[in-house]
């Protein structure tokens, strides 16, 4: 199989597996034996490495299960007595933390409409927090978090950072940019599935969303993932090809227009990896079962939606109509290879030969 569906989850780091190997046999980092303390180490090198990863405290480093996870206590924790504020285009996980939310427009590339999101905040009397990805997951699409941030700073928001698909892709200074917080999810990245964090700004109070035995200083219960964690802080920094990846995105990106495709939010600042690519007039799940036949592992919107199939409302809050049920995402992993772009693009033209007319 050619795995091309890496913002689903990206192929395991070496050095990711073999630290969360180290960890598997390790004790619980709350036992006060040496077995635990032993743990507890492992535990703690793992938070100090996040915490200059992303220029943050180690205190600020908070790991869970995930970023979905992560965002929940994002919401729960900062959005305390404020307005909430998310972007039309964001991931499941926030829409469904901060359902009753506002909505903050996008235009047809998927970027968050500026002026939009001032109007909304001049509007506020209570405070805001503000939920805007790094990186949408279905269209690699980037948001202006520099402008973003400014835009909060002015009217005393705080903006949350979904940071998930841009860890290891687009590394930037969030704090810097003016996060007050950021989520990370290490699967994305190559560690293993398991772990993530929410990294907060210096000192900020986090109160937990899951009260339990006074884990990570009491604002997450539960016993953490250590081999998870592990091989999430070895993740973190691995050497990303970037142009490389890139160019054979774009190669892919180009011949599938040329038989017709649509690119989807090609023209903003994307990932390098991300192609989000509608086919007129062939529903997204026609495109998948023909290429996942020819050994082809794509997706179409989310991968976490249960394996439902459906119109991506990140392409509709992008006025894509009828193409956003016809689209797919193409998302190339860090070790992809020259003979990817070929071997897609035969697959390509093969489905587009068959299903060009069906629905």
């Amino acid at each position: 199989m050619l795995y091309l569906d890496a913002n689903a989850t990206e192929p395991l780091r070496p050095e990711a597996g073999q630290a969360a190997m180290a960890a598997m046999g390790l004790g619980n980092p709350s036992s006060i034996h040496a077995a635990g303390r032993a743990a507890r180490r492992v535990l703690e090198d793992a938070r100090e490495t996040v915490a200059r990863f992303f220029g943050a405290a180690t205190k600020d480093v908070i790991f869970c299960s995930g970023a979905t996870e992560a965002n929940a206590l994002a919401v729960h924790a900062l959005g305390a007595g404020r307005t909430v504020l998310r972007g039309a285009t964001e991931h499941d996980a926030i829409r469904a933390a901060a359902s009753d939310a506002m909505i903050v427009p996008v235009d047809g590339n998927g970027q968050a409409d500026l002026a939009a999101l001032e109007a909304l905040l001049v509007a506020q009397k209570t405070g805001a927090l503000v939920c805007l990805m790094a990186a949408n997951n279905e269209t690699g699409v980037l948001h202006d978090i520099a402008a973003i941030g400014r835009i909060c700073a002015v009217h005393g928001a705080l903006l949350h950072v979904d940071a998930v698909q841009a860890v290891g892709r687009d590394n930037r200074d969030w704090f810097g940019l003016g996060a007050a917080s950021i989520s990370v999810s290490g699967h994305k990245f190559g560690a293993p599935m398991g772990a993530g964090a929410l990294i907060v700004s210096a000192g900020r109070a986090v109160a937990p969303l899951l009260p339990g035995g006074g884990q990570e200083q009491g604002r997450r219960g539960g016993t953490p993932a250590l081999p998870a964690i592990a091989g999430l802080a070895a993740a973190l920094g691995a050497p990303y090809e970037g142009a490389k990846i890139a160019t054979c995105r774009d190669e892919i990106e180009a011949f599938c227009i040329r038989l017709g495709g649509v690119a989807l939010g090609a023209g903003a600042p994307r990932l390098p990896n991300t192609t989000c690519l509608a086919l007129p007039g062939v529903r997204a799940e026609t495109q998948l079962i023909a290429l996942d036949m020819a050994g082809i592992a794509v997706s179409a919107g989310s991968a976490c939606s249960s394996g439902k199939v459906a119109a991506s409302h990140v392409l509709e809050a992008m006025g894509a109509g009828a193409l956003a049920g016809q689209a797919i995402r193409v998302s190339l992993p860090w070790n992809v290879t020259d003979e990817a772009v070929p071997a897609f693009c035969a697959a390509y033209e093969k489905m587009h030969a068959r299903c060009v007319g069906k629905t």
